[in-house]
């Protein structure tokens, strides 16, 4: 089991930066692929973006592109997501998750392990 624990999350102008964290424990954190998702009221999950095991390799949603950075420190067992230029589109609670993939997938359903989410509120 690995467990998740997301953290950073809250309220911000638009315009505003944001770094969220998701600490990891219980497998070893090097062996799996980690990710952003976030889900806004009324409507679905949706993947943000993803890095490879060794962090070398990133994806991005097209919507976050060139605003939001995914990185992870392998010795501190943690991701982290930088948020800048936020838009009031990207309010809704945020998800790490982890898969045992090399580099995972923007599918939420093949992801292994999820944490609770943290609320990121833009405000105009």
């Amino acid at each position: 089991q690995v467990q998740l624990v997301e953290s950073g999350g809250g309220l911000v102008q638009a315009g505003g930066s944001l770094r969220l964290s998701c600490a990891a424990s219980g497998r070893t954190f090097s062996n799996y692929a980690m990710g952003w998702f976030r889900q806004a009221p009324g409507k679905e999950r949706e993947f943000v973006t993803r890095i490879s095991r060794s962090g070398r390799t990133t994806y991005y949603a097209d919507s976050v592109k060139g605003r939001f950075t995914i990185s992870r420190d392998n010795a501190k067992n943690t991701a982290y997501l930088q948020m800048n230029s936020l838009k009031l589109e990207d309010t809704a609670v945020y998800y790490c998750a982890a898969d045992s993939s090399l580099m995972g997938t923007h599918v939420s359903d093949q992801w292994d392990y999820w944490g609770q989410g943290t609320q990121v509120t833009v405000s105009s």
